[in-house]
């Protein structure tokens, strides 16, 4: 059988008849209690609920099911676990596999929602968490202890946008602990631009708010396990109470199907922007996975199809606060928003000594201000005046 390219996949997953009824995207399902007509049916549910079948609503409806189906198509899967938000995806993927007295490793530039996680509440469970340098490769092997149970990652980098060598660092943990259970935030390559699963990786998680929705919209989250993983993943997230609700999973749905168009131009936009800020006298780096300045930029050519909108800059020097709002109070195109994944583009900043609390290893120190770009569908020449203008803001200074 010819398996189907990403676009064609991406218009297709989860359109079975049996979700869509004959029309062309899934119903809308809502419900909490499921009414059966018969004993049999009733105990029909009982032994079925964990297939795909309704049962109650906290198991979800027909409506969660198709996303389900085509997440875990997409991503190559035994099965897709739902959430109402990306950091819950990441939460509670983790929980579901440690206990007290566990070791959790972490990459050092992980999302900060997750770094707080691992040193507040599993601290509080007596998890300890140890975070690592992105860039180590296969010397992750030292730093696997007998009970070190979950390995996380996130490639690229949060804000520094590091592309870790994954075969380097899964070869070396199975090596240690073939049990080890490794999971990783792959919201940057939205489950098509990296397939996780096929690199060893255990559990997918991606904040499908970001460019599955694609419109700023919604919150969701997912998580989509192998075989080894997906039982224990989708019990213990069913015992903690995790369901979405089916509006926003409908809207995830319809976000799938154009996903491949709006990432082929979140990218091309976004390489053209980051060319030319590379140029620019006020820039120092460009942190960009498909430039050769970015940190791991051969493992993002060998392991990655392709790049998305997010993307960051440092400039020389560090802005003062006058500058700043400057800089960014006067913006056209780009607002100032947490998030990203959207049809809109988006700043936040960083100053040296808020990245420096953020990088739990010991990098290079960065002395200038740095910004977080998503490229969004407008047209880049426009975004690229918008930045030029306000480098011309802080030169009248």
């Amino acid at each position: 059988m010819t398996k189907k390219k990403p676009e064609t996949l991406l218009v297709n997953v989860g359109r079975e008849k049996k979700y869509t009824q004959g029309a062309v995207n899934p119903l809308i399902q809502r419900t909490s209690s499921v009414i059966f007509d018969t004993v049999e049916d009733l105990k029909y549910a009982l032994q079925n609920h964990n297939k795909g079948e309704l049962f109650y609503g906290r198991r979800g409806t027909m409506t969660h099911f198709a996303f389900q189906s085509a997440m875990t198509e997409l991503e190559g899967g035994a099965g897709c676990a739902l959430y109402p938000s990306g950091a819950a995806a990441i939460t509670h993927s983790i929980l579901a596999f440690v206990e007290t007295g566990d070791h959790v490793l972490m990459t050092g530039t992980v999302y900060e929602p997750t770094q707080s996680f691992c040193d507040h509440f599993l601290k509080r469970m007596d998890i300890s968490t140890d975070y690592f340098d992105p860039m180590m490769g296969e010397n992750i092997a030292s730093l696997i202890r007998p009970n070190t149970k979950v390995l996380f990652l996130e490639s690229p980098g949060s804000l520094t946008m590091e592309i870790q060598d994954i075969p380097a660092i899964v070869r070396a943990a199975r090596q240690v602990n073939p049990d080890i259970v490794i999971i990783i935030d792959n919201t940057w390559a939205a489950g098509v631009l990296f397939k996780a699963l096929e690199f060893g990786i255990d559990i997918s998680v991606q904040s499908a708010t970001k460019y599955i929705i694609g419109h700023s919209d919604g919150m969701l989250g997912t998580a989509v396990a192998n075989a080894r993983c997906w039982e224990q993943l989708r019990e213990r997230s069913y015992l903690l109470g995790q369901i979405a609700d089916p509006d926003t999973v409908y809207m995830a749905m319809r976000g799938l199907h154009t996903l491949a168009t709006r990432l082929r131009q979140h990218e091309k936009s976004s390489i053209e922007i980051a060319k030319w800020l590379a140029q620019r006298p006020e820039v120092a780096e460009v942190y960009h996975p498909a430039l050769p300045s970015c940190p791991g930029h051969p493992y993002f050519k060998r392991d990655f199809t392709g790049s998305c909108g997010l993307f960051s800059f440092l400039l020389n020097t560090q802005l003062t606060a006058e500058q700043l709002a400057d800089y960014l109070d006067n913006m056209k195109h780009f607002k100032m928003a947490f998030s990203w994944g959207g049809f809109e583009s988006l700043i936040l900043y960083v100053q040296p000594e808020m990245l420096k609390t953020l990088r739990r290893y010991h990098p290079p120190q960065k002395t200038g201000t740095l910004f977080r770009l998503h490229i969004g569908l407008e047209d880049p020449q426009d975004l690229m005046d918008d930045l030029k203008a306000g480098f011309a803001r802080l030169a009248m200074r």
